[in-house]
Parts: structure tokens; C-alpha cells; sequence
């Protein structure tokens, strides 16, 4: 059976390989498209499964809101360079799986793989895009909301930081209110919402950490332990304002604080912050000895 180039770009365009595998997969596959693609199917699993045991330590964090059930979905993909990361067609995969997310509320990442995407597993998905793409792509943590009230989300530089709110007793008109509280947490990073939420154990520690520096300091030397720790009493403030949300300053107006600018408008019930690469390792490869190693593993 023989096939023409126009063949060749439908099997490129309806797979994402290369113009040259589609060429090969169609003479070996005797012109049958679907036998070409089951072929490419077959060696792109192949070219992925090479790459698992690479880092992925560059990425996107992504997000989605289902206005009609109610569900908001955090996520980080990760990949392995910044190149592919600012790519459109790895930000079309973080939006495809975020979609899968709100639909069908996996419980973790091992249910996420088992639920079904363009036919097939979310794991096996990821393995036919990772050969497509060329780089190991891993899909690292996810979160869901689902609330009556409000959710917004925030994606800043193209998917580094992200933040995702749910806004409860939420009044209309205060989107714009809501939408810059996402903003506050992206740049400011705070760790809780009121005060009253830090752990007592955090709070002890924070005590700890400066009465022992106040100690140190020698213009100190001669107060009473007592009035040492009515000073760190009072220094608390800053902590609180550095890590409770609504005692924060505001980003847009450091004269008011996060709080009052909300005022009655709606209640921060929970919030999420995920910033791409948190804790991982990231690969640090000469690009001389990378651009040699692939040239060596083109002679293979």
C-alpha cells in the first residue's frame, strides 16, 4: 500500500511525531495509518521509557476552575528544561490533566494515572507525551477545592508561582478584592490566614529563636529574664505580619493590611501557594558535554 507526503503530515499532526518517524512508521506499517500510528505509539513508549530515570526539575504550575461544579484544581508538571516548560504544547498538557482533575477528584496521583484521558490512562498519556515532547514529563502534586462560595486562581511568570482561594460568604462585585488577595499570597507568601491559626509549637520555637538572640545582644546583659520576654512578646508582631495573611500589608497599599482590605467582602477559608521546583533537584549539565552526548546517541 503505497501513501503520498499529505499521509505523512496527517499521521504528524494526528501523533505530534516528527515528520521523519511518521515517514519510517508509514513504510514499515506498508501506508496503513492506523497500523503506522499504533507503530509510533509503540516506539514513542519505547524513546519514554529511556527518560524515566531523568530529573524533572523544571515545569509549570497550572490551575482550573469549573464555574458549573464548583471545583478548583491546583497542579505541578514538572519537565526537564525551561525551554520545553515556556512551550505551548507543555502548557496545553498541564491543562488537559488539570481538566481530568476537576472532572473526576482523583484522591492522589496513583488514582490520577488510573483515570482516562484522549483514550487512554493519565499514565499512559504522560508516557506517550514524554516520548512526543523528548523530555521526561512528571506530574508532581495536585489540589483540589470544591466550595459553594468563590475560588480564584493566580498563575504568575508563566507558571512558577501559583495560588489558587477559596473565598467563602463571598459578596458580589469583590472579584477584583479577591483576585488581588491571590496576588498578596503569590509575592508575599504567607504561611497562614489569622493568627489564631500558627501552631502553638511554632510559636514557642519563634520565642525560643528570640529570646536567645536578645540574650546575645549585649545591650541586653542587664535586663531581668522577665522583661526579656515581654520584649519578645511584642516582637511577635512582626512574625504575625510576615506570616498571617490578614496581617500582612498590602501589596497595592502597604498602609492598609490584607484584612482590611477585604473587610466584610468575603472570608479566606483556605488558600494554596505552589512554587515550580519547590525542594527538587535540578539538573546542572555543562552544555558542551549535553550537545556532545547527543550527538554520540544519534550514531547509535
Amino acid at each position: 500500500m503505497s501513501f503520498t507526503a499529505k499521509d505523512v503530515a496527517a499521521l504528524r499532526d494526528k501523533s505530534g511525531a516528527g515528520m521523519l518517524d511518521c515517514k519510517k512508521a508509514l513504510t514499515d506499517a506498508d501506508g496503513d495509518m492506523e497500523k503506522a500510528a499504533e507503530l509510533l505509539r509503540e516506539r514513542g513508549i519505547a524513546k519514554a521509557v529511556k527518560k524515566e530515570g531523568r530529573i524533572a526539575a523544571e515545569g509549570v504550575v497550572g490551575a482550573f476552575v469549573c464555574e458549573k461544579c464548583n471545583t478548583g484544581v491546583l497542579l505541578e508538571i514538572n519537565c526537564e528544561s525551561d525551554f520545553v516548560s515556556r512551550g505551548e504544547k507543555f502548557h496545553g498538557i498541564v491543562d488537559e490533566v488539570a481538566k481530568v482533575i476537576a472532572k473526576n477528584k482523583p484522591a492522589d496521583i496513583e488514582a490520577l494515572n488510573a483515570c482516562t484521558l484522549d483514550g487512554v490512562t493519565v499514565k499512559d498519556y504522560i508516557v506517550n507525551q514524554t516520548a512526543v515532547i523528548g523530555e521526561k514529563i512528571s506530574i508532581r502534586r495536585f489540589v483540589i477545592y470544591e466550595n459553594a462560595g468563590k475560588i480564584e486562581t493566580y498563575i504568575h511568570m508563566g507558571g512558577k508561582v501559583g495560588v489558587m482561594v477559596d473565598a467563602a460568604d463571598f459578596t458580589a462585585g469583590a472579584e477584583e478584592t479577591l483576585h488581588d488577595v491571590a496576588l498578596q499570597i503569590a509575592a508575599s507568601r504567607p504561611l497562614y490566614i489569622t493568627r489564631e491559626e500558627v501552631p502553638a509549637e511554632v510559636l514557642a520555637k519563634e520565642k525560643e529563636i528570640m529570646l536567645v538572640q536578645m540574650q546575645n545582644d549585649p545591650k541586653n546583659a542587664n535586663k531581668p529574664q522577665n522583661i526579656l520576654e515581654k520584649i519578645v512578646e511584642g516582637k511577635l508582631g512582626k512574625f504575625y505580619e510576615e506570616n498571617c495573611l490578614m496581617e500582612q500589608p498590602f501589596v497595592k497599599d502597604d498602609s492598609m493590611k490584607v484584612g482590611q482590605v477585604i473587610g466584610k467582602k468575603f472570608k479566606v477559608a483556605r488558600f494554596v501557594r505552589f512554587e515550580m521546583g519547590e525542594g527538587l533537584e535540578k539538573k546542572n549539565e555543562n552544555l558542551q558535554d549535553e550537545v556532545a552526548k547527543q550527538i554520540e546517541s544519534m550514531k547509535k
